[in-house]
């Protein structure tokens, strides 16, 4: 049994970890049964989207916790619980983790292999288990459904990845971030052996998710009107929840679970159809689901996965991003709340954002643009329609 002064301590860390701001809330970390074995975790990065939920679930836990990042992004509401260190991994200066040891590191921002390379340099020999966070994005052919996670890699075509820099890899985002991540993934295995997880997400959405990827879908169905469904409604759609993926991660690091884990959701397929009209629930109010075909939206120069995000036709090259085995990853414990949950938080978080922030989203078409859209398919033909919540 834990002593008083061990459960006094819990408590205080769940507390900590539930006034993170943006986060999570108190009464959830509260609930959170405290680990008898704590870990030293060191975080790399650990402030920007799925960090924070990493930090608060292994503060709730009863686990040390230390960050090292640029320290741009301060949290000082974090004071007293968090230990934090600063350096530069894109200019080599790791020297704040020199001579230091700790139990797991999770490896969260990391595109570039040197990165992974260097921190072997300093860590190879002072941690226990390594967790590095890659991308469904590393398999060489995205097209196909059920992508398991031996499926082959993108290959690097450069003369040394270990060359890369962040500035080689924003000018040509879209060839190097892939085979870079697969880089990035043999370097951890080269530095760290067998004491490596690798985990490979989907698309990330939830609370504190500044792309809106995700959020352009629930904020447009809450807009209601007439709105757009590309294809037919079957299409699949795969996407995880921050806050999941950020625990599972820490119960990876307490098992100290090697091997390689495609981590998206949900754990059943949900299709485009049930995807608006779950949101719909969510938001409520009158709307009108129009389907439109994927070839049509085509011809009219639509971009699959931006003017669309996270949906792909059956026959596009990234249309494997809908549908991804993740069943060694369930199987080792990772586990999804209702989509309700995650559109609901989501939305509350949105709106507590500042105005300028609330009415620019970053993705997805214009209601203009869909109007086009829709007028346009209305003059070739009646398209099939799904009513939903007109009252």
């Amino acid at each position: 049994m834990p002593s008083r002064r061990a459960v006094l301590k819990t408590a205080a860390l769940a507390a900590a970890a539930g006034a993170l701001p943006n986060v999570t809330s108190a009464a959830s970390m509260a609930r959170v049964t405290p680990t008898d074995r704590p870990l030293r975790i060191l975080i790399l990065g650990g402030t920007g989207f799925t960090g924070p939920f990493q930090v608060a679930y292994a503060l709730a836990r009863g686990h040390q916790v230390t960050l090292f990042n640029r320290g741009r992004r301060p949290a000082p509401e974090w004071a007293g619980h968090v230990e934090q260190l600063q350096g530069d991994r894109d200019t080599g200066d790791l020297r704040a983790l020199e001579g230091r040891e700790w139990d797991v590191c999770i490896d969260n921002p990391t595109t570039l292999p040197a990165w992974v390379r260097d921190v072997g340099h300093v860590l190879r020999g002072r941690i226990g288990h390594y967790i590095f966070v890659s991308s469904i994005s590393v398999y060489a052919d995205s097209g196909p459904a059920g992508i398991t996670e031996d499926a082959p890699l993108a290959a690097y075509a450069g003369v040394d990845p270990l060359a890369e820099t962040q500035a080689s890899l924003a000018a040509d985002m879209a060839a190097l971030f892939g085979p870079l991540k697969a880089a990035s993934e043999a370097e951890a295995r080269r530095q760290f052996g067998a004491r490596v997880a690798i985990v490979r997400p989907g698309f990330i959405v939830g609370p504190r998710d500044e792309t809106d990827r995700f959020t352009w879908w629930p904020l447009r169905v809450a807009d209601g009107g007439e709105m757009l469904v590309p294809g037919d409604g079957r299409d699949p759609v795969q996407c995880i929840d921050g806050r999941d993926l950020g625990e599972w991660i820490v119960r990876l690091a307490e098992t100290r679970t090697s091997g390689v884990f495609n981590a998206t959701g949900p754990d059943y397929r949900l299709g485009t159809d049930a995807l608006v009209h779950g949101l719909h629930a969510v938001t409520g109010g009158p709307i009108r689901f129009t389907h439109v075909p994927a070839d049509f939206l085509a011809e009219q120069g639509i971009a699959f996965g931006a003017d669309l995000p996270i949906w792909f036709p059956a026959d596009h090259r990234f249309a494997g991003f809908g549908q991804v085995d993740n069943r060694r990853a369930i199987e080792s414990g990772l586990r999804f709340r209702p989509l309700a949950t995650t559109v609901s938080d989501l939305l509350a978080w949105h709106r507590g954002l500042p105005d300028d922030r609330r009415r620019t989203v970053r993705a997805g078409m214009s209601r203009a643009r869909e109007t086009a859209l829709l007028q346009a398919w209305h003059a070739r033909a009646a398209p099939s329609r799904i009513d939903a919540g007109t009252s």
